[in-house]
């Protein structure tokens, strides 16, 4: 059975800094496609950032240069480093998990990590 845990998330105030981890169980992050997700009161859930299995990464438009998604194997471990957070950060941040290669189809996801950010 795969579990996905989110930790790391909290409150800070603009331009400041969270780092968000995912561990996981039955799952193995070197064979998979990692992503994270966000979901804001009101609005649909985007996309945030994948890394690949070969460590290909990819980012949305809005969080390039903010935001960087790195992975440890040894640890089967997902992070997402957020900097320079800004208001319209805030969301309910999930990880997720993708058999094989990137493909856009996340089957397994955590339960989520508030990220709010105060002006």
């Amino acid at each position: 059975q795969v579990q996905l845990v989110e930790s790391g998330g909290g409150a800070v105030q603009a331009g400041g800094s969270l780092r968000l981890s995912c561990a996981a169980s039955g799952f193995t992050y070197s064979r998979n496609c990692m992503g994270w997700f966000r979901q804001a009161p009101g609005k649909e859930r985007e996309g945030v950032a994948s890394i690949d299995r070969d460590g290909t990464t990819s980012y949305a438009e809005s969080v390039k240069g903010r935001f960087t998604i790195s992975k440890d194997n040894a640890k089967n471990t997902l992070y997402l480093q957020l900097n320079s957070l800004k208001p319209e950060d805030t969301a309910m941040y999930y990880c997720a998990a993708e058999s094989g290669y990137c493909h856009g189809v996340f089957g397994y996801w955590g339960q989520g990590t508030q990220v709010t950010v105060s002006s």
